[in-house]
Order: C-alpha cells, then sequence, then structure tokens
C-alpha cells in the first residue's frame, strides 16, 4: 500500500532525552503524523520506502512569503512480518543514529527544500521504528509513535548541528550568536566569551564584515547594512556566514538568480557550504517562530539548482585571461 501524505503541523512537547525519555525543553511533534502512523502500525505495517515529491508551486497564494510545505510524501507500506523481532529504546536510537544522517544527506543532495526536511526525515526515520514488532522503554511499556516522531527530530536536529563543524570559527560564532540575539544588540562581554570559545575575536569579526561592537553592545549586521559592492575574491577574511547572508540579500533585494549566480561563481567550494548553512539557519528560525526569516534561507535553497545553473553559464562564459610575462 503507498499513502500519499502532506501535513505540517508542529507542537511543543517536554523534550525526551535519548536514553530516559524526559528532559526540560522543547521538541517537534505532528500531531496529524503521529495519528497517520499510529494507525498504520496497529493495522500491521511497516514502512519500507519514501519518496518527498515537489508538488506544490512556490508562487502559489498560499505560499508566496510563508513556509508552506512544497513537497508531499509518499510512503509505501508492507504487512511487517509476523517473526519481526522487538527491541529496545537503546538500540533503536543507535540505529537511528546510525542510518538517518545517511538519508538526511541524501535528501540534502537533492535538494529537499528545508521547509520540508523535518517531514522528509519522518518516512526513513519510522522505516527503522516500523520494522520492529515493538520499541520498548526501560519500563517494559510500548514507546509510542510520538515518542519516535520526537526522537527522529532531535536526531535530525543533531545531524544539521554536526555540520557546523565544517564552517569557519566566525561562522560558527554567528550561528549561536544569531540564535540567541537574531540580529538584535547583545553585551560585549558574552560576545568576548563566545568569541574565545570559538577561538576567534570580536574584532577579528568586525574586521571581518558580520559584526558590530561599540558602546559595550555588539550586534550581527542586517543584511541591508552589508556592503554593496563586496567581492569574495578580494576578501582575504571570508566566511561562510557573510558568504550566505550576500547571497539572501542579491536574491531577494537585488539582481534576484542572477545576482545570487554571480557570487555563487565567485565563491568556489564556500558556495556549497553556504547552502548547508542555510538548512541549519532555517532549522533555528522554525523552532524560534522567526516566520520572516526562516523564508528568507527557505528561499535560497529552493532557488539553489537555478542559481547553480546560471553561475555555470557564467563561468562558461567568462573568457580565459592569460597574463604575459
Amino acid at each position: 500500500m503507498t499513502v500519499y501524505y502532506a501535513f505540517k503541523q508542529t507542537e511543543t512537547d517536554d523534550e525526551v532525552s535519548l536514553t530516559e525519555g524526559k528532559g526540560n525543553g522543547d521538541i517537534r511533534a505532528s500531531t496529524g503524523w503521529e495519528t497517520m502512523l499510529e494507525g498504520l502500525i496497529k493495522a500491521g505495517f511497516s514502512i519500507t520506502g519514501t519518496w518527498p515529491m515537489r508538488t506544490e508551486l512556490s508562487n502559489r497564494t498560499i505560499a508566496s512569503g510563508t513556509n508552506a510545505l512544497a513537497s508531499s510524501i509518499a510512503l509505501v507500506c508492507r504487512p511487517r512480518p509476523e517473526t519481526a523481532p522487538s527491541t529496545t529504546r537503546r538500540q533503536f536510537v543507535n540505529i537511528l543514529k546510525r542510518e538517518l544522517p545517511n538519508a538526511l544527506q541524501k535528501l540534502q543532495q537533492g535538494n529537499i527544500a528545508p521547509v520540508d526536511l523535518a517531514q522528509a526525515s519522518i518516512g526513513p526515520g519510522m522505516e527503522i521504528y516500523s520494522r520492529y514488532s515493538k520499541v520498548l522503554e526501560s519500563d517494559g511499556e510500548r514507546m509510542p509513535v510520538r515518542i519516535a516522531l520526537q526522537l527522529i527530530n532531535q536526531t535530525l536536529d543533531d545531524f544539521l548541528a554536526e555540520q557546523e563543524g565544517e564552517f569557519d570559527a566566525e561562522t560558527c560564532f554567528a550561528l549561536i550568536w544569531y540564535e540567541q540575539h537574531t540580529f538584535t544588540e547583545g553585551l560585549f562581554g558574552d560576545a568576548e566569551t563566545l568569541s574565545k570559545a570559538k577561538n576567534t575575536a570580536v574584532q577579528g569579526m568586525v574586521d571581518a564584515g558580520i559584526l558590530t561592537a561599540k558602546a559595550g553592545k555588539v550586534r550581527l549586521l542586517r543584511r541591508d547594512e552589508l556592503p554593496k559592492n563586496w567581492n569574495p575574491q578580494t576578501d582575504n577574511r571570508l566566511t561562510v556566514w557573510e558568504a550566505t547572508q550576500h547571497m539572501i540579500w542579491e536574491l531577494q533585494d537585488r539582481a534576484g538568480n542572477q545576482g545570487a549566480a554571480n557570487l555563487l561563481s565567485q565563491l568556489g567550494t564556500i558556495g556549497e557550504a553556504a547552502r548547508e548553512l542555510a538548512y541549519r539557519l532555517y532549522n533555528i528560525c522554525d523552532r524560534k517562530g522567526w516566520a520572516a526569516e526562516a523564508v528568507a534561507y527557505n528561499s535560497l535553497v529552493i532557488s539553489w539548482p537555478e542559481i547553480s545553473r546560471l553561475a555555470a553559464e557564467t563561468e562558461e562564459s567568462t573568457p580565459l585571461q592569460v597574463a604575459l610575462f
């Protein structure tokens, strides 16, 4: 049986620990997905395949300027074998950590929209959960689908956080500062402490063009404050953070796809890192409820195939310059 489904309803719930099931934060769960999946599993099905499919146009009325889903998910379900074994919570989490990141990486390589990534990750996560007759908590009770969904979302958050290891020190600082303050001011002392932990310095980030610091206050530069004549090839302290923000500014406020493509053609390997940063920033905005900011990062990823195509054309049309000595 194939189930075709699209549902984006998230609720805040107590965070579940990967091992104990108790915590004190917030983690996302979807009531719609929970209800549908509980029904499938109680009916004896396991999920054996999932495909996210782009089904909605970004320019439709409901999606314009919003974080409406762009994809729907097809779930392939088969009867679960009567001999299917049970497993423990700890074993389920270990398998989730081992198998889900590979599936998430493939989704990113397929350029799935950030707004759809959490929904799309449910499929491969529930493939693991539903292959067992039951997943047992430490008290011997069956783990409900809701807890499994929370653990899948937590694994997604961990996967995106781990990608930060590929970013430069200034970008790692900016990510944490952004999550705490967005583009508003914070105390210089707090910024100095965080910068030392990230092996950078406040003045260095001011010099890099991502931060302003004065009168004991520190603030990330807004996109409309970025230098208008910025050239990544002459920037002697290039960061993934500023590359991402400049591309969004070009995309939304200046020259659209072509402007972003012109930048991408000059960024080299940092370009792909900028796309990964957009996924991470969308994830932060989605959890914080910062809808306008989330739209900016989602739009960059959605536009990436066209931006990449235009960047390739730009590189091909640029004449080869040979220096004569």
